[in-house]
């Protein structure tokens, strides 16, 4: 039962971040966003992928690469607006 409990838990996590890509994406712009956050909630979903390597291996560990990925994505989005922002200051 905890798998399940805890598959909900990363489907409600997962849910949430194309919301957070998409305004990455258009807002271009880095204002607003927190590069440490992003950085602690990726080592995280990786603290996830390794426990599940180590001795709980099940099908849940899909979820935590998934989330993993989505959040790769955030990050890069962050590096490319604030270099953006810096571009823009230059100017």
């Amino acid at each position: 039962m905890s798998t399940i409990f805890e598959a909900v838990m990363l489907l409600c996590f997962a849910a949430a971040w194309p919301a957070a890509i998409h305004k990455s994406w258009v807002s271009r712009t880095a204002r607003g966003k927190s590069v440490a956050f992003l950085v602690i909630v990726l080592m995280g979903y990786f603290a996830g992928i390794a426990y599940k390597i180590t001795g709980n291996l099940d099908k849940v560990i899909i979820m935590y690469a998934f989330n993993a990925c989505l959040v790769s994505v955030d990050l890069g989005l962050y590096v490319r607006n604030a270099r953006l922002d810096r571009l823009s200051r230059r100017s």
